[in-house]
């Protein structure tokens, strides 16, 4: 295991490598003239003269070989300058720090009820095939996966916060912002939930879990449906495999067989599901983040796409990237701890 894990963790920096060369190559076939705006604040551009400009671009490199462009760039990103964020108003690497707690507080309450409860519902699909509860689940996973996650998600939000006034979006109420910007307020994790029962504040605490269920509602219902149905045809081909019906023809309880025998083998395919979704959740979870409002990273980044914030938009992508990589990289030794064969593959 040692041995595996090591190996993959050498790939490691090839494959982040390769990633930066990619999102840099990209962002630069856009020209010198439009990159100027991933370096300088783009108020600022309008009052420069073309000496100027050209003496930018020149103390930029914007206008030197593209190899030597994405040397200095590197050096620049691993140094933690990158760029300057027009969405943020401030420079790239604060505009990402500052939303990305939002986003690490809201995958962390998301996790559980996402991918433990879908794969539940799998299992007890399979195990009760053809059963009322079995029609149900599946029924439950066709109409949630048919639903567009921001028509559900303005759904939850009509009917907990306009009619009944119980889940507001955002990260938090005013008063409540007013208190965790205060001197007596302390900022140990930057998670507000977190601080807030560290700080003893149940009030604070209270008023940030009601700001996440209503997207831990939204992305749970739309990921359930796809991960209960993963998870219910990886059960039923195993709960048909022969050592599955040997174990039963021996009378072990049906507990023993379904929990130590069949579900830990019907979980490698669910395994690279469920990583995908975590992996979704920590690099910020686009489309819900913007329904309900929330600050955090991807919401950042689709307002960066959306004002041509080059430097954002290259920075979320190198972000996402790392996320995906590192996360796979997690993932794969899952498997090998869930089948002892992979090890020698």
């Amino acid at each position: 295991m040692t041995a595996y894990i090591i190996r993959r963790l050498l790939l490691l920096p090839l494959i982040l490598l390769g990633v930066t060369f990619i999102v840099f190559s990209m962002i630069q076939s856009l020209g010198p003239d439009k990159l100027l705006a991933a370096y300088v604040n783009p108020n600022m551009l309008d009052k420069l003269t073309p000496e100027q400009m050209d003496a930018l671009k020149e103390k930029y490199g914007l206008n030197d070989f593209f190899v030597v462009r994405y040397v200095k760039w590197l050096s620049n990103t691993l140094r933690g300058d990158l760029g300057w964020s027009l969405v943020g108003k401030e420079p790239v690497k604060d505009a990402l720090l500052r939303r990305l707690p939002y986003t690490v507080e809201l995958a962390l309450y998301a996790i559980f009820p996402v991918v433990f409860v879908g794969i539940w519902l799998g299992v007890k699909a399979a195990v009760h095939r053809g059963k009322f509860l079995d029609h149900f689940i599946r029924i439950f996973a066709v109409v949630g996966w048919s639903f567009p996650d921001f028509v559900f998600g303005l759904l939850v939000l009509m009917i907990f916060y306009s009619i009944l006034n119980w889940l507001p979006p955002g990260n938090l109420s005013m008063w409540a912002e007013e208190v965790i910007k205060s001197p007596e307020f302390h900022r140990y994790t930057k998670l507000v939930t977190i601080d807030a029962l560290l700080n003893g504040r149940l009030d604070i605490f209270w008023d940030g879990l009601k700001h996440l269920i209503g997207p831990i509602i939204t992305l749970s219902w739309l990921w359930w449906a796809y991960l209960l149905r993963i998870t219910r045809s990886s059960m039923l081909e195993v709960l048909n495999k022969e050592y599955v019906r040997t174990a039963r023809a021996k009378g072990l309880p049906e507990d023993v067989v379904i929990n130590k025998h069949a579900r830990r083998n019907a979980l490698i395919p669910v395994t690279t599901v469920a990583g995908g979704m975590i992996i979704g959740l920590f690099s910020g979870t686009v489309i819900v983040e913007t329904v309900f409002n929330r600050t955090g990273v991807g919401s950042f980044t689709a307002q960066a796409a959306l004002q041509l914030d080059y430097a954002s938009v290259m920075a979320s992508a190198l972000f996402f990237s790392t996320i995906l990589v590192v996360g796979n990289l997690i993932i794969d030794i899952l498997y090998a701890l869930i089948d002892p064969r992979i090890r020698l593959g």
